[in-house]
């Protein structure tokens, strides 16, 4: 789980920061990106079933988010 020193306030968890400072860098350089091609909300039963008729179509490329957010 990404935040688990955080949550555990372990003796190390200054590496989370320094891991997330990492992967922004690799972004803003564009070393990183998306490969995110389509997002279905909200999170129902309508879309859930959308996105599984999406991948078994065959035709999907990146990945399908369903989300609440965003």
């Amino acid at each position: 789980m990404m935040f688990t020193r955080p949550m555990f306030e372990t003796e190390d968890m200054i590496a989370q920061h320094q891991l997330l400072d990492e992967v922004t860098l690799l972004i803003d350089q564009k070393r990183i990106i998306s490969i995110m091609k389509q997002q279905l909300k909200p999170i129902t039963l309508k879309t859930i079933t959308q996105s599984h008729q999406l991948i078994e179509q065959g035709n999907a490329i990146g990945k399908i988010v369903i989300s609440n957010t965003w």
